[in-house]
This record gives C-alpha cells, structure tokens and sequence, in this order.
C-alpha cells in the first residue's frame, strides 16, 4: 500500500526504519508542535469518544518524547505526562497493529510497571500506533481499564480505534501543516523585511485610512525619529513649505485610490533639508484599495543639478532677450535723424519686437507659458502683418500649449512663416495665409493644423523638389519631438500643410 503526500501512515504497516532511529524519530515529533496540541478540543473529544466506544474508564493520546510521556488529550487520568520507561505507548507505536494486554499484571513486560502496581492500577491496555506520514512512531491512541479483560477488544472496538486513530493523525497533520504554513510566512515577512531595510529609500505599508502598519528601518537612520503611525507623524520631517501641497496629494490619493507622487524635502537628523520623490501605489482587492505601498527616494543631486540648469536656462534667455533690445536700440540709433530711413527703421523695430514677444513662449518661467496656441501663433506671426488681419487669419480653439512643446511648435511656425516670406504667399501683396486649428476634445485625441497659402506667385516650382535644412528641421519637430504627421502639397495657386498632432504633445 502506498501512502499519498500528506496522508497517515497506512494501517498495518509498521514504521518506517529510516524514521526509527530516535534523532530521525524526534525532529518529525518536534515538527508537530508538541506542547501546542496539548488541550486540543478535536483531540480531546476523539479520547472521549475511544473510551465510550470501548466502554474504558481511560483513553489518551500521547506522544512520546525523548525522557517523557506526554498527553495530548486524556479522559479519566489526571497526570499530564509520565516517564518514558513506564510507557505503555512506547511499545504500541513500533508495532504494526494495535497493541493489546488484556492483564498487564501478567505480563512480563509491564508486571512490574508502577503504573500497574500503583495508580492508575493498569491491568487491560489497547493502543492503536500512531505514526506519521514519513514512517515516524509519534505515540498512540490508547484506552485504559483498572480491570482485566480477557476479551480484549470486539472486532467493531478494534476498527473504530483504528478509525479514530485515523482522525487523530488526520487533526495532527492538519496542525502540522498550520505550523509549517506559518513558519514559512514568517520566515519569508522576515526575509522581505530584512530585504526592506536594506533599500536606500524609505519603504512603507498603510492600510486605506493612511495609517502606517510598516515603515523600514531607513525611516529612522535619516530622521532619527520613532517610525509614523499617522499621517500626522510626517510633518516634522517635512518642509513646511512642502507640507500642505503633500498632505493633500496624500489624502487626495487615499479617496480616489489613484497612484500618489510628489517632491518634497525631508529633513534630515542634522536638520537640513534634501529633496526626495515619493511615490505610492494601492493594493486593490475586489475593485477597492485596502493597503498601500510607498517608495521616499533621494533626489537631492538630480534636483539641483536641474535647478542649475534652470538658472543657466533662464540666464541665457534673458541675454537672447536682451539682444532684441540691443539691436533694436542700434536700430533707433542709426536711424536717428535719416528721415529716409525712418520708416523701415520703425517696421524692423515693430518686427524685432513681436519675434521677442514669442520668444516668451519658450523661454523658461515665463509669463506667457500655458498660454493656447492660437495666441503662440498670432504673437509668430504678428511681424508678417503689421495691420493686422490683411496677410493672416488665424482660427480655431484656444488650446492650452504645455513648457516642453512651446519650442518645437515656434519653431514649426516660425519655419512656415519664414518660408512663406521668402517664397510663398508673403512674399507678395496680394498673398495671404489661413491658419486654422481643430480639437477633437479627447485628452488623448488629436490636434489638427491647417495652413493655408493662397495667390503665391511661386506655384508647384523647384521648392517642392528638395528639402532644405529648415524643412528638414520642421519636420523632425513634427514628427520626432511631438510625434505627429506632417503632410505638404502644392497647387497651382499656393500651398497646404497639413499637421496632426497628439493632444498629449500639445499639453506637456
């Protein structure tokens, strides 16, 4: 007969000689929980029902340990244990039936047991072994008469002892297996804590409400403080400039269960401040969040190397900035008192002005950011028509443009224009440009340009045949930097460009 993983030992085999060495034999009884079992309810009622089922005063479950005797559960015995040499267990758990002394006063082996010749005054034992899935003799289940009995035991008592015997083993390798489960988890909790602390960042756990459960030991070596309960318990290590603005994306967070991000600066135990990401996702269970996982990671270097570059950025804007003014100031100057010259000079100055009025479209900090794109493009195009409305027009929504797409699309336009002046309907009096813009209305759908030339004197001429630097600029701006389509065709008459870009180009 072979025994299944996880099963008893199957009845009339006797224990496994692998597992009968007696170190072999104790680590599967220690596996168990020994001292755990004792008291248990299941335990106790199959002793119960053994001793009504062979109509016994006495009925246990034991196991056997390396110097003791040890009850499990028992009816009708007071002692919780007794020596291991007086065990009559310990000689029924290495057979491979149940084990039966109808008068144990007879018997050479337990004649002279104190438990026989003193109390409990054993004279009839019936034990059925008890082994474990591996082979091991853990003990038995065993009932117990103060009187003799001949008969032993009837054929329905020795089968529902091996039954309950059965139940036994079957409640103890549910134990078993609880014991390993648990142990397992908490080896694989401690394991994955130890692999949290060693983290760099600070790692935490909350539950739904924001209450921290967890927050690794990285808390504590950067801000010297207990670790936080609450969402309370973070404000002394926040900036408090940073402080509201955190909260609320936190709280904001927790309500809708949305990923959470923010910068902010945490403050260190030598009281300064470096700046950190955090960043938090929900765990959901049954389309609710329940608990939370976050992330607090140094940024500090990459922020400042940013803010640097920030200040080198603006710098160099204000100085292109300045050099408008500088030449149109050189402008003014040479033109002072040349009556001949005044009126050119005047149209240069009002042009150089409009190119430095869209050029705040894409210099950093600017006033002028998140303005919409019909106004980027009335500000471009302002120099190509001094009277307003005669060489352009310009319709469509007001589209929000974002800091990282302002400079691809003043150069887009700014290339267009200068083409057109050069070439196209600007560089003739009775040519004109018609810019139009259409949104979908999807936060992922599509912004729609179209430009429109019309009484060019150029026509379908050798510009269409070749692609210059600028074209080849305008369309890597398009296509590589706001991944949109760009399309040129030409008629008789003029030119038609056609570009498509996402919505999300546009807004970032």
């Amino acid at each position: 007969m072979v025994k299944s993983k996880g099963s008893t030992w199957p009845i009339g085999e006797g224990p496994s000689q692998q597992f009968c060495g007696e170190e072999e034999r104790l680590s599967v009884l220690a596996s168990y929980g020994g001292t755990e079992l004792v008291g248990d309810a299941e335990l106790r009622g199959i002793a119960e029902f053994a001793a009504k089922l062979c109509a016994t005063p006495m009925a246990m479950v034991t196991f056997v340990e390396k110097d003791h005797q040890r009850f499990l559960a028992r009816t009708g015995l007071e002692a919780e244990t007794t020596p291991r040499r007086t065990s009559f267990c310990a000689h029924a758990m290495l057979g491979s039936e149940p084990m039966v002394i109808p008068d144990a006063r007879e018997d050479e082996r337990f004649a002279n047991n104190p438990l026989v010749t003193g109390e409990p005054n054993i004279c009839f034992y019936a034990g059925h072994p008890l082994i474990s899935a591996e082979g091991a003799p853990l003990g038995a289940l065993c009932v117990i008469d103060s009187e003799p009995r001949s008969e032993g035991l009837s054929d329905l008592q020795q089968e529902g002892l091996a039954v309950l015997a059965q139940a036994v083993m079957r409640r103890l390798g549910q134990r078993r297996l609880g014991r390993h489960v648990n142990a397992t988890l908490r080896q694989q909790e401690q394991e994955l804590r130890q692999m949290i602390d060693s983290v760099p960042g600070i790692a935490w756990r909350s539950d739904d409400k924001g209450n921290f459960s967890h927050v690794n030991a990285r808390w504590q070596e950067l801000t010297g403080l207990e670790p936080p309960k609450t969402t309370e318990d973070w404000r002394p290590v926040i900036h408090p400039e940073d402080w509201e603005q955190t909260l609320s994306l936190f709280l904001q967070a927790l309500e809708q269960g949305t990923l959470f991000e923010a910068e902010w600066r945490l403050k260190h135990t030598d009281g300064s401040y470096r700046w950190v990401q955090a960043r938090a996702v929900p765990i959901v269970e049954e389309g609710q969040p329940v608990s939370w996982f976050g992330t607090v990671t140094d940024v500090d270097k990459a922020h400042r190397i940013s803010e640097s570059r920030d200040l080198l950025a603006r710098e160099l804007s204000h100085r292109i900035k300045n050099i408008f003014a500088v030449v149109s100031g050189l402008i003014a100057i040479r033109s002072r008192g040349r009556e001949e010259v005044e009126g050119f000079a005047k149209e240069l100055t009002d042009t150089i002005r409009a190119l430095g009025t869209a050029h705040d479209y894409v210099r950093p900090m600017s006033e002028r950011r998140g303005e919409t794109l019909s106004g980027l493009l009335t500000d471009l195009l302002a120099p190509y028509d001094p009277k307003g409305g005669e060489r352009f027009t310009i319709t469509g929504p007001g589209v929000k443009i974002g800091a990282r797409a302002a400079t691809p699309l003043a150069l887009i336009f700014h290339e267009l224009a200068t083409n057109s002046a050069k070439y196209g309907a600007l560089s003739c009096a009775e040519g004109h440009v018609a810019v139009t813009v259409t949104d979908d209305g999807e936060a992922d759908g599509r912004i729609r340009v179209t430009w429109e030339e019309r009484a060019s004197p150029c026509g379908p001429g050798a510009q269409q045949e070749t692609e210059g630097f600028g074209s080849r600029l305008l369309r890597m701006a398009v296509e590589s930097q706001l991944n949109g389509s760009f399309e040129r065709s030409y008629s008789d008459d003029g030119l038609d460009v056609r570009i498509v870009l996402p919505h999300k180009s546009i807004a970032d």
